[in-house]
């Protein structure tokens, strides 16, 4: 049965009910409901700024866009947004999708916590960020119609989100810090480990093995 949240379609092919399978295996109410949201978002802000995406593709990006995150799917040292785009990738791959299509996703989800730099690329792309923004930062929140921030909500709620989801960053890449260099994952483990220090840029630049 075609669901339709705001106007939006979520997608309904197999791909999409074997991504939405998975991922809600992997993940609890909070980041699924979150990644349902950064794809209604996502489609809104595309619609609303004349970007069309693949609904098919914007999906697995958005819906894995988090799976890093997870105990089931976390690595132990790389980037966690890298974490997810590989899994998105094996998965796509296993389903046949053709490999532009699978970079799109791919480049999605190991960017959507990279400012400027997803809007620069295709809609598929900028979309996950920017359904990442409005859900996490309230970036654009403000240019959607109210009606369709209470559809989305009404259909994945967001119950004292802005606390547990700061919480859910830092359980996912907590035991592996050094990746959070040069990223905004940095500001989660200042903010919730008081033993974290970040790597500093500068230091490293005077702290290296060139003599000058």
């Amino acid at each position: 049965m075609t669901t339709v949240i705001a106007g939006i379609t979520i997608p309904d092919s197999a791909l999409a009910a074997e991504a939405t399978e998975l991922v809600r295996d992997a993940t609890d109410d909070l980041l699924f409901h979150h990644s349902r949201r950064v794809f209604l978002f996502g489609s809104l802000q595309g619609r609303r700024l004349g970007l069309t995406a693949d609904p098919e593709l914007l999906y697995v990006g958005a819906m894995f866009h988090d799976l890093g995150l997870t105990e089931k799917h976390r690595g132990a040292t790389q980037r966690f947004e890298l974490d997810g785009a590989d899994e998105a990738r094996r998965f796509l791959e296993s389903h046949g999708v053709p490999e532009d299509s699978v970079r799109k996703v791919w480049e999605g989800i190991a960017l959507h916590t990279t400012p400027e730099v997803p809007w620069r690329l295709e809609p598929e792309v900028a979309l996950v960020t920017a359904g990442v923004e409005t859900d996490v930062l309230g970036i654009g929140r403000d240019k959607l119609a109210e009606s369709d921030l209470a559809a989305v909500v009404a259909a994945h709620p967001r119950p004292d989100f802005k606390r547990r989801i700061i919480q859910a960053f830092a359980d996912g890449f907590r035991h592996r810090p050094d990746s959070t260099c040069g990223t905004v994952n940095a500001d989660v483990l200042e903010h919730v480990d008081p033993a974290f220090r970040h790597i500093d840029f500068v230091e490293v630049i005077l702290g290296n093995g060139w003599p000058e």
